[in-house]
């Protein structure tokens, strides 16, 4: 809520935004890093997510074609070390994520990523509700449901309550900066308590009927479901080569990933975008172009960690990150500092230095309850959480 009407306030892109806020009100320009980190999220994001987004159209295409089939995890393993190390394959699969992206951007909300939203979203869902459907019949349907809904209290603990609202903190992408920047195009009668519950609603469905999808499979191939990481690009070809309608099934899985990755890197381009046209006057689509360019370039490095650059290890100097490639380095840089940082400076932005007053103007439709409720969680327990979400992050 926070974000989306920091972002209305300005109607500008994030950094616009902060500082037509800082300038209106009269505050510390200190507070300008809620633009600047509202874009470097979303940038360096951008550059390794175009990878995993690469990866997923690769193995929807070799699904499609049998690839897969009679896979072992040990098969599997090794295809997937053997592809991830080509570098011109990858970085071709990345580039092309990022054209496709900045050719929808460059032509704007509306006729761009209004258009392709409209497309995807529901193919998103329906090709979620037939994997579904298809799970249910392939005899693991029962042990997911007992596997995702049967709660073991004993395993509730302060670290894994703070793991779990780390997931869903993440998930539905507070920090990040997109929500401000699409939050700048809301109209002045959308009610944004009721926007940000959608929001937080959608994801929880969509999670959920992904979970639904996806553990069928994993129970009926006889595969664990808690291989992390290795679960969608290693484990599950091996489930899809080794089942019947393996090829189609395969093929609309990786394609629901792609599809998935793609629609947040056009949230991640925009506020990039949307701030370039601030400062330079080009039209949309050669900004768009210009800005993918420069992110293609800086993404090289994270397409290439399994490859060329697969001993570089830019932790090492730190305890307990000795062994992140690059790819792991972008991550957590852009995971475990960049957002929760980001997320703190917007609860206080928020909480403590916006005036009181310009927020009930703009939440004018919020009753007086919800309001106050919602100023003491944006003013004491955001900030608490994000901290505690930090810390758990690092430590766990």
């Amino acid at each position: 809520t926070a974000e989306i009407t920091i972002g209305r306030m300005g109607h500008m892109s994030p950094i616009g935004a902060a500082r037509a806020i800082i300038k209106k009100q009269k505050v510390s320009r200190f507070w300008m890093i809620v633009g600047y980190l509202s874009l470097a999220v979303p940038f360096f994001g951008f550059t390794y997510y175009s990878v995993v987004a690469g990866w997923s159209l690769n193995y929807a295409v070799e699904a499609g074609l049998g690839s897969f089939e009679g896979f072992s995890s040990e098969a599997s393993g090794g295809w997937f070390q053997s592809f991830a190390a080509q570098p011109w394959h990858n970085i071709l699969l990345q580039g092309l994520v990022i054209i496709l992206t900045a050719y929808v951007v460059g032509r704007g909300i509306k006729d761009g990523i209004e258009k392709a939203v409209k497309i995807m979203m529901p193919a998103l869902f329906l090709m979620l509700v037939l994997m579904m459907v298809y799970g249910m019949f392939s005899g693991g349907f029962g042990q997911a449901v007992e596997f995702l809904f049967t709660p073991d209290f004993s395993e509730i603990t302060a670290k894994t309550f703070m793991l779990a609202l780390g997931q869903a903190f993440f998930s539905v992408g507070v920090g990040v900066g997109f929500m401000m920047a699409y939050g700048a195009y809301l109209p002045a009668a959308a009610d944004i308590p009721k926007t940000a519950v959608v929001i937080a609603s959608v994801d929880t469905l969509v999670a959920l009927l992904a979970g639904l999808a996806i553990f069928p499979i994993v129970f009926a191939s006889g595969l664990s479901p808690s291989q992390g990481p290795g679960l969608v690009f290693i484990t599950m070809p091996v489930a899809f080569g080794g089942m019947a309608f393996g090829q189609i099934i395969g093929a609309i899985f990786f394609l629901l990933l792609f599809v998935a990755a793609f629609t947040s890197t056009i949230a991640m381009l925009e506020p990039i975008i949307a701030y370039m046209e601030e400062r330079f006057d080009k039209a949309r689509p050669v900004l768009a172009f210009s800005a993918a360019g420069v992110v293609w370039l800086v993404g090289i490095f994270p397409a290439l960690s399994n490859g060329v650059l697969a001993d570089v290890r830019p932790l090492s100097f730190i305890a307990g990150l000795e062994d992140r490639d690059i790819f792991g380095a972008f991550d957590f840089f852009v995971t475990s500092i960049l957002i929760p940082v980001n997320a703190l400076m917007i609860s206080l932005f928020a909480g403590w230095v916006i005036h009181e007053k310009a927020f009930k103007q703009e939440l004018s439709q919020t009753s007086d309850l919800l309001f106050t409720t919602w100023r003491v969680l944006i003013k004491f327990l955001a900030p608490v959480a994000v901290m505690a979400i930090t810390y758990f992050g690092l430590v766990g």
